[in-house]
């Protein structure tokens, strides 16, 4: 579905949220949008924020999420964690359990930013359903190309109901 149409009553809904500095999130999040935007997912709404623009509200119209954030002194960004504390007790006991996936752009390893967000989210209801994609040094054509297909693959599945 086009993200200027109109929604149907049953459209999932999926919300990426990112925090970029240099860019590299910001693109991998905007391949995970085009992904989860393909025209063969009809059934999906998809809405695309920055983490600092992004709010409890956002999560209780969601059905499926995408956090992507850049691995910081071993650690997931400061705008992504500010987000994750803005909206915890926002919107403790007001959702579902929420299907989300991880997009992380490394400078080194990645696996701090990962165990981050796992320990925050392990507070939340959401719950893992994609290894994450964790993009090492550089963006690549292959980085942008997985987030693509972890965007699109979430979208598929909330419209399938199988999340």
């Amino acid at each position: 579905m086009s993200a200027h149409a109109t929604p149907a009553a049953d459209h999932k809904r999926l919300l990426i949220v990112y925090h970029t500095q240099t860019g590299h999130t910001q693109a991998l999040a905007q391949a995970a949008y085009a992904g989860a935007t393909d025209p063969l997912i009809e059934g999906v709404v998809v809405r695309l924020c920055m983490a600092r623009d992004a709010g409890a509200e956002d999560l209780l119209w969601a059905h499926g999420l995408v956090l992507a954030t850049p691995e910081n002194f071993g650690y997931m960004s400061g705008g992504m964690k500010d987000f994750l504390d803005r909206t915890f007790y926002a919107v403790e006991g007001k959702i579902q359990p929420l299907p989300y996936a991880a997009l992380i752009a490394a400078g080194n390893d990645g696996r701090g930013a990962l165990r981050a967000i796992r320990r925050i989210v392990g507070g939340y209801p959401f719950v893992e359903v994609q290894e994450p994609v964790i993009a090492r040094g550089e963006i690549t054509h292959t980085h942008l190309q997985a987030s693509r297909e972890l965007g699109m693959t979430l979208a598929a599945g909330l419209e399938a109901g199988i999340y």
